[in-house]
């Protein structure tokens, strides 16, 4: 594999660098767990909103391996709890998402007065790109 190029990341960014539905991959106890969720790619990682009580993150909680999948991209990564949405250190990303997810995100279905709203980054270690004919295997 090669080291993400700057045409791969330009790639990312324009499929994925605004409000993207995923799959998101975890285990439990041996066996996979799939969901759809918004996200968004920033930095060489991709970002949800979630709920820190939601199974998905009791599942990364255990085992931190998760894989996404979407348009034409799969990758595998760790999940990492960054903690309630409101913290002064969440500020830089938890802004970034207001912009992202602004048509969606104060719909009502998130109370950000829960210290269990939380932010969910995706670390990417590994994935496959397909482009146009053209196919990029990345280490992140």
């Amino acid at each position: 594999m090669k080291k993400l190029t700057k045409e791969a990341e330009a790639i990312l960014i324009e499929r994925f660098g605004k409000d993207s539905i995923i799959a998101l991959a975890t285990i439990a106890d041996g066996i996979p767990y799939v969901r759809n969720v918004n996200s968004f790619y920033f930095d060489g990682a991709f970002y949800v909103l979630t709920y820190g009580l939601s199974n998905k993150m009791k599942q990364i909680m255990e085992n931190p391996v998760v894989a996404i999948s979407g348009y034409w991209f799969t990758a595998h990564g760790k999940g990492v709890n960054l903690g309630y949405f409101g913290k002064e250190e969440n500020k830089k990303i938890a802004d970034l998402m207001r912009t992202m997810f602004a048509e969606w995100i104060d719909n009502g279905h998130n109370n950000f007065d829960d210290v269990n709203t939380c932010i969910l980054r995706i670390e990417l270690t590994h994935g496959l790109l397909l482009s146009h004919g053209t196919r990029y295997d990345i280490d992140f």
